[in-house]
């Protein structure tokens, strides 16, 4: 597939929405999801925090999306410290915020509209889950998206039939064109698009997709791809920047978390569901990707980002 025909292949499903509110000097934990997060500043300015990253500077206008099992904290560059911030479904909530502070000072707080993210192509849900570093952009960098934050306040405050369609329309209109910008000018969030228009590489990345916790080798992978094993780790470490077996065990661990999460399976079967040979291997490779216990993770305890990619 060229470029054009991935991105025209894209389903973006963005949901669901809550506006969070930041005031004053404060910042809140966002915790490890096990999808990707998207965040969408519609008024204030602060930052998002990431371990081994430097923070990201966001204003009204930020788009920012976030990894999968990503620990990040959102940051609000106030002047004074004030209660923790709060989380409120969006059609609910924007309107009082938006009447509350008409002209105010925009850089007391942070007001956001977060949404869990889902990224497919057709046929091809979970696609999502190689991009493997946060995506950045701002509004203002693309030509005729500046009506956009409006058409989004005006929905979220006034809301109507259709609404959240609306929304998710314009979310996604924002997300495809952070996307193309980020991908045509940053080698490394390019990686998964090179991986997804080589059409060579696709039956392997589809197998891991499908099935991360098969007994998959890089031997089987190329077979699958029609090449030598050589070839096979070349061609895909040159388009992805990491090899294959790299990115089948990230994909693993993110499988084990929706599980712990998601059920109640002991750890131990979760650890050979995913392809792990031992629980104890399995909790070490989690405890390096995560920064906290598989058991923890299921509770919703502690954390934090993990290692930045190079």
């Amino acid at each position: 597939m060229d470029f054009d025909q991935v991105l025209d292949r894209l389903e973006i499903a963005p949901d669901p929405f809550a506006v969070c509110e930041l005031k004053c000097n404060c910042d809140v934990g966002l915790g490890q999801d096990t999808g990707a997060t998207l965040h969408y500043i519609l008024s204030g300015q602060g930052e998002i925090v990431l371990r081994d990253r430097p923070a990201l500077s966001v204003s009204e206008g930020s788009l920012v999306l976030i990894p999968a099992m990503w620990h990040h904290r959102m940051r609000s560059s106030g002047l004074s410290h004030n209660p923790a911030p709060a989380c409120q479904p969006a059609e609910l909530e924007l309107r009082r915020l938006l009447k509350d502070a008409p002209g105010g000072d925009s850089g007391s707080h942070i007001v956001a509209l977060c949404a869990h993210l889902r990224v497919g192509l057709r046929g091809a849900p979970d696609i999502v889950d190689l991009i493997r570093a946060p995506l950045y952009g701002h509004i203002a960098e693309a030509e005729g998206l500046a009506p956009v934050l409006q058409a989004l306040l005006k929905e979220l405050s006034a809301p109507q039939p259709g609404s959240r369609a609306m929304i998710r329309a314009l979310l996604t209109q924002c997300l495809i064109d952070l996307i193309r910008r980020r991908s045509s000018r940053d080698a490394l969030g390019a990686g998964w698009m090179n991986v997804l228009r080589d059409p060579a590489l696709w039956p392997s990345l589809r197998a891991m997709l499908d099935d991360p916790g098969a007994a998959h080798t890089v031997d089987s992978l190329a077979a699958l791809s029609g090449m030598s094993r050589s070839s096979f780790a070349e061609r895909f470490a040159a388009a992805y920047r990491i090899g294959p077996i790299e990115l089948l065990r990230d994909l693993r661990i993110k499988k084990a978390g929706i599980l712990l999460r998601e059920g109640d399976l002991p750890v131990k079967r979760i650890a050979y569901f995913v392809g792990f040979s031992s629980r104890t291997a399995f909790t070490r490779m989690f405890e390096r990707n995560t920064g906290v216990s598989p058991t923890d993770f299921r509770k919703g305890l502690g954390g934090s980002a993990p290692d930045g990619f190079d």
